[in-house]
C-alpha cells in the first residue's frame, strides 16, 4: 500500500479529486484506467476519487485557467496539490478549421495505426489482454466519430473498438454517461 493510500485511509489526506472534462481523451483514459485498475486488482488496492467536471469553453477557460495555469485536464487534485496531465495535451481549434483539421490528424494516425494493429492484434490492440493501447485507442475512435472520419477504412481499428467499447470500464468512464455531459449528449 503506497504512502498515499495510507494517508487517506488514516484520515490525513483527502481523497483524489479528478478535474476533466467529460469530452476530453485525457480525461477519459484516466477515467478508463481507474475502472480497469478497480476489475483487475480489486477494491484494496484502489484509491476512491471525487470527479468535478472543468468546462473547458465556459467563461473562455478561465475556470480550468484557475485550477491548471496550463489549461489542460485531466488534473487531479491531492491534499492541495494539482498534477495535470503533460504528454497529451488537450488541443482546441476554433471554427471552420476544428472539422478538417481533426479529421486530418486523425486519418493519419489510424493509417500509421491500422497496419501495425493487422500485426499486433489479438482480441485486443496487443494479443489478448487489454494494455495500454486499448486505454488509448477507444476515446480516439470516438474523436474519429466525432469528427466524421470514415473508420470503415480501418478495419483492424473498428474491430477492436467494437470489442473494447463492450467491456463495462469503457461504456461506464464514456463520454455520455458523465457528471457534466450535457442531456443532449446523454446516452438513454
Amino acid at each position: 500500500m503506497g504512502n498515499i493510500h495510507r494517508g487517506i485511509m488514516a484520515g490525513k489526506l483527502k481523497g483524489p479529486v479528478l478535474h476533466g472534462y467529460f469530452r476530453s481523451s485525457c480525461s477519459w483514459r484516466v477515467r478508463i484506467g481507474k475502472l480497469l485498475t478497480n476489475m483487475y486488482f480489486g477494491l484494496a488496492l484502489c484509491i476512491e476519487y471525487d470527479q468535478v467536471p472543468v468546462n473547458l469553453i465556459k467563461d473562455g477557460g478561465q475556470q480550468v485557467r484557475k485550477l491548471n495555469p496550463m489549461q489542460q485536464v485531466p488534473a487531479v487534485e491531492i491534499d492541495g496539490i494539482t498534477i495535470s496531465q503533460s504528454n497529451l495535451s488537450v488541443i482546441q481549434k476554433i471554427g471552420a478549421e476544428k472539422v478538417p483539421w481533426a479529421q486530418h490528424f486523425i486519418s493519419r494516425g489510424f493509417q500509421a495505426l491500422e497496419p501495425i494493429l493487422k500485426e499486433t492484434a489479438g482480441k485486443y490492440c496487443v494479443g489478448d489482454e487489454i494494455s495500454m493501447a486499448d486505454v488509448c485507442l477507444v476515446p480516439q475512435v470516438y474523436n474519429a466519430e466525432r469528427f466524421k472520419v470514415d473508420i470503415e477504412q480501418y478495419p483492424t481499428i473498428k474491430r477492436l473498438n467494437a470489442t473494447l467499447v463492450e467491456i463495462d470500464a469503457f461504456r461506464t468512464s464514456h463520454p455520455s454517461c458523465q457528471p457534466d455531459t450535457p442531456d443532449d449528449l446523454r446516452q438513454p
